[in-house]
């Protein structure tokens, strides 16, 4: 028999409660004490212990005897048909919110908050459906996945597939020529980039003769296709829009807090606005987590990759995890198949890892004035191609030890409560946020260094202003080219791609956030004084002559900011590479040796593949 630990309090002849000051060690005097105090806390943390009447030091009463049993009988009811209970909770919160749904569509219906209403509504509904129906509709669909993973035992799934290739293939021409060719003919030049980016992942390729063409061309397609929509499709684009738009609303609720603890958070900008949105977002994401709602929204995401791309369900949960936490917070779902995960799986699980960025972060660069909206799609466009370009690289070799139950094995969060989830969410943030931050110091003032001491070398030999972005901008500038930017801006593309790699990304959308000032300013400017002759090109400034104002770093169309933003979009740079190695080292401590072999080739396709994601968007831009 056992009992809640909060309703027995036994208490002494002064009426003070026995072991007050440490409620883990009630019932534990040295005169009855039957358990260690490491017990007795044990049993506090499981929130209840043996009920001994014996124990208490005092006899209870007819009345408290009846209570007390009665108590237990409820407790002992409740715990024997928890399911039952919790199911028919759900049935009834269900069928309020489906009432309250019904009368607010009768009574409002039209404005932006009636659709947010229906759209996330339905989105809900689809989701849990999936999730509850999908174990008794799955076979088919298996089935269909296997088949086309094992052409060689089935010659007309052979047939089929590459039926499938060339619809796919006919398709994208006809989407090339139609959206791309006749309206924006410059836009082309991204394919390029992408041909040569393809030739150069199959050329450092770890094993180009295995390499399994068909999660790299159904990835890269996949990438095609939702581009095509995003960016080309009016509904597309506006459907993101308005997702980003509702992702800038949620985060500005982070000023509540922010400035109840820091009063004026426009004084330090960077410490007290940015860095508060992780908090936020990470404890939101931690309710997540505890509710399984992050979990069943992952499952459907890598359920999708993994039958279209024919990966493992390891690497495709990973993957669709890092649509929305981080790299080293998605490997926590899949850390029961770290041990026995191929090299090939282990690395497409970095990759992933480095070619997105947390959702956490997402905020903190939006409040740079980045659009929430290309970061939205360049999140979810990067999953895929992060398969794609990993299984290029570091193609399957061995025989995988997966299986379709792996979907069904991710667990929800260790927390009692959504109180707890909240404040262990808030809680990780700080290890999160100091990373930030000491990286951030450290790398700016790493880069004043080495941008002193080119100056110094540079001044000694009668070349000016030699910096490190200087260099960045000439070395890369064939990868900004490739990916479609303007001759005119792709060294101030290449600078943004060399900072983001060898310091971290923030220091790049900090910059990032200079040009898009830049080009705002200089939009007001010619809106009251015309474009031409008010203004000139003074080498990369540009000379606003009635304001007396130089743009020092000057400004870059809207496309290359689009591209950009794309190419930045990622957490692949010299720094994360000791920080996702860490993490996944200390979850599968046997592979460490395996991890370290191919964490700089997984850098290096995370890249890749941001620069994949930035070629696509750059081929599909449309001013709206």
């Amino acid at each position: 028999m056992s009992v809640e630990l909060t309703q027995i309090t036994p208490r002494l002849q002064d009426g003070t409660s026995k072991g007050q000051d440490n409620p883990a060690y009630i019932n534990s005097s040295t005169d009855n004490l039957e358990n260690t105090p490491a017990e007795s806390e044990t049993r506090y943390r499981n929130n209840s212990f043996e009920y001994d009447p014996e124990n208490l030091d005092h006899e209870m009463n007819g009345c408290q005897s009846c209570i007390t049993s009665a108590q237990t009988k409820v407790v002992t009811i409740c715990r024997e048909n928890s399911t039952l209970i919790l199911r028919i909770i759900a049935i009834v919160v269900f069928v309020l919110y489906m009432a309250y749904f019904a009368y607010a569509m009768y009574w409002k219906f039209g404005d932006e908050g009636s659709i947010r209403l229906l759209v996330g509504t339905i989105l809900a509904v689809l989701l849990i459906v999936f999730n509850l129906v999908w174990d008794s509709i799955k076979a088919p669909f298996e089935a269909c996945a296997q088949a086309f993973a094992n052409t060689d035992n089935a010659r007309k799934m052979k047939i089929v597939r590459w039926v499938l290739y060339v619809v796919c293939v006919i398709a994208i021409i006809i989407v090339l020529v139609i959206e791309v060719a006749i309206p924006t003919p410059e836009n082309l030049i991204s394919l390029a980039g992408l041909a040569a980016f393809i030739l150069l992942c199959f050329i450092c390729s770890r094993d180009p003769g295995r390499v399994d063409w068909h999660p790299v061309f159904w990835g890269l397609a996949l990438q095609f296709f939702f581009a095509a929509i995003i960016l080309r499709t009016q509904w597309g684009y506006d459907g993101f829009k308005w997702l980003g738009d509702r992702v800038t609303e949620f985060l500005a609720h982070t000023d509540a807090g922010s400035k109840f603890v820091f009063d004026n958070i426009s004084l330090h900008f960077f410490a007290f606005s940015i860095m508060p949105v992780v908090t936020f977002f990470s404890a939101f994401i931690s309710i997540t987590y505890y509710l399984g709602v992050m979990q069943a929204v992952v499952k459907v995401f890598g359920r999708f990759l993994s039958f279209c791309l024919g990966t493992t369900p390891a690497e495709s949960l990973n993957a669709a995890g890092n649509i929305f936490v981080g790299m080293t917070e998605a490997p926590l779902m899949i850390k029961p198949f770290l041990d026995t995960m191929t090299i090939s799986e282990l690395h497409a699980v970095m990759t992933g890892g480095f070619a997105t960025i947390a959702g956490s972060v997402l905020g903190a660069y939006a409040g740079f004035g980045v659009p929430p909206n290309h970061l939205l799609s360049a999140s979810v466009m990067s999953a895929p191609a992060a398969l794609a370009i990993s299984k290029l690289m570091c193609p399957e070799t061995e025989r995988t030890t997966s299986s379709s139950d792996d979907y069904n094995k991710m667990k929800k969060g260790e927390q009692r409560n959504l109180i707890e989830a909240a404040s262990d969410g808030a809680s990780m943030s700080i290890t999160l946020i100091a990373n930030i931050v000491v990286n951030v110091i450290a790398f700016l003032a790493l880069l004043a260094f080495v941008n002193a001491t080119l100056t110094w070398f540079g001044n000694r030999v009668g070349v000016e202003d030699l910096t490190f972005e200087l260099i960045c901008s000439y070395v890369l500038y064939p990868v900004a080219l490739f990916m479609g930017t303007k001759p005119a801006d792709c060294r101030r593309v290449a600078e943004l791609v060399g900072v983001k790699t060898f310091t971290n990304e923030f220091i790049a959308y900090r910059s990032l956030q200079e040009l898009l000032q830049n080009r705002q300013t200089f939009l007001n400017y010619t809106e009251t004084y015309g474009y031409k002759d008010e203004w000139y090109w003074d080498g990369q400034a540009a000379v606003l002559t009635q304001w007396n104002m130089t743009l020092t770093r000057g400004f870059m169309e809207e496309r290359s900011e689009v591209i950009s933003t794309y190419a930045l979009c990622g957490f692949s740079n010299v720094g994360s590479m000791g920080i996702l190695l860490g993490g996944l080292s200390a979850l599968a401590p046997s592979r460490k040796k395996d991890l370290s072999s191919i964490v700089l080739r997984a850098m290096i396709a995370g890249n890749i593949a941001c620069f994949f994601t930035a070629c696509i968007a750059g081929l599909f831009f449309k001013e709206f």
